[in-house]
């Protein structure tokens, strides 16, 4: 198959060589290679200004980032075969580091497959194709993923901000198979998690901070705890598990308080874990307001810093949220904060942290910096594929 070509502009393959995927498209020479060509998902033969092959990518021509790198090799194209082999390598890493088969199997550039995400619960499997070159695979994708794998479902999640960037249509639906009756578990650090893979957040599960919320056990045993931003339970029904005397989960959303009793059910920890619905800040007034204190408090907030347009306001929003949650601490007590916002630099929390805490006339120990776990492995090219902070921080008055 001879492919189409994409000549960059002069100096423009430096980011390529360095092994950067990106291509923006103010990097295409448009009077050489018109945009307007090329179709959305098409594969296409990258050339520096030169001329010389870099490698082959798939593009979509509406986009900023308008190519994203399959290979470096001239003319391999990102078909069945190509996909079961980077799996396979994906796979390879997860079975080496964790015991059980849950986890983040592909994250997207990182595994060389940039926007493919796949996250394994078992035997089940929830895909998000997040970019046109993606969209355009999706047979080849679930088949090699029941090649490799075997699953009893795979379930499409095509419900993300980015497909709307790419021009795709949202989709939720059981592609391969068919869901246990039983519902679909996970195992994280020795607990068990319903996931309501198909009305739950992104995937149906957040795999990233499985580490930091191991690292959060060591401190909850005998506390009283608050969990913010809760979702199902991640943070809050681990440390019941952990031993804690009583947790509080705290999310504006009913149906992920549901699934928190669920699992503290499922767990044998219902007796110590109760929640609160609403939005954060006010729940934090309130708890303020009735005169409540914790040993241990968990800050996990969404992100409040989507775009680099963002960083003001989102700071803003870290320092109230973070000035709120230190508050309703003991005396001597630890504040877990963390952030998934790429744009928030880790120095940049620390000085978040270290102002709020000065804020109540508190001094603040950085215990552990924590960061997202191996089944989010760094792209040392992808600034961005590095997102996630954790701060364990002991609040003290001296």
């Amino acid at each position: 198959m001879t492919l189409a070509s994409l000549r960059l502009n002069k100096n423009a393959d430096r980011r390529i060589k360095a092994g950067h995927l990106w291509i923006y498209s103010n990097e295409v020479d448009t009077k050489t290679s018109p945009l307007r060509q090329y179709s959305a998902g098409q594969q296409v033969q990258v050339q520096a200004s030169n001329g010389k092959v870099l490698g082959t990518a798939y593009l979509n021509p509406t986009t900023l980032i308008c190519g994203r790198m399959i290979s470096q090799t001239p003319d391999q194209l990102l078909d069945k075969s190509l996909l079961v082999h980077r799996i396979k390598i994906a796979l390879g890493l997860r079975e080496r580091v964790f015991p059980t088969p849950h986890y983040r199997l592909v994250y997207g550039e990182s595994d060389q497959l940039p926007g493919l995400v796949v996250d394994r619960f078992g035997d089940v499997l929830s895909v998000q194709l997040n970019t046109a070159g993606m969209q355009v695979l999706e047979e080849d994708i679930l088949d090699a993923l029941e090649k490799v794998l075997k699953p009893q479902a795979i379930v499409l999640r095509n419900d993300g901000g980015m497909r709307k960037l790419e021009g795709l249509e949202e989709e939720t639906r059981v592609a391969r198979g068919e869901l246990p009756a039983e519902g679909v578990f996970l195992e994280e650090n020795g607990v068990k998690f319903h996931v309501p893979v198909l009305t739950g957040q992104k995937t149906g599960w957040f795999y990233d901070h499985r580490m930091n919320r191991a690292r959060m056990q060591e401190y909850c045993k005998g506390k009283k705890v608050l969990d913010l931003f809760s979702y199902v339970g991640g943070w809050g029904v681990q440390a019941a598990a952990a031993g804690a005397e009583s947790v509080l989960c705290v999310d504006a959303s009913a149906t992920a308080l549901d699934e928190v009793e669920k699992n503290a059910e499922l767990n044998g920890v219902a007796d110590k874990v109760g929640t609160m619905q609403g939005d954060a800040f006010e729940a934090l007034k309130q708890l303020v307001q009735e005169g409540e204190k914790f040993d241990v408090i968990v800050l996990d907030p969404p992100a409040f810093i989507k775009r680099r347009k963002d960083i003001k306001n989102g700071e803003q929003a870290y320092k109230r949220i973070n000035q709120l949650a230190m508050r309703l601490l003991e005396k001597d007590a630890i504040l877990i904060s963390a952030s998934c916002s790429m744009h928030l630099a880790y120095d940049r929390l620390i000085d978040v942290v270290r102002g709020s805490a000065r804020h109540i006339d508190r001094q603040a120990q950085i215990l552990e910096q924590g960061h997202q776990g191996a089944d989010h492995p760094v792209h040392p090219t992808i600034v961005e594929t590095a997102y996630l902070k954790s701060l364990i921080v002991r609040v003290y008055r001296d």
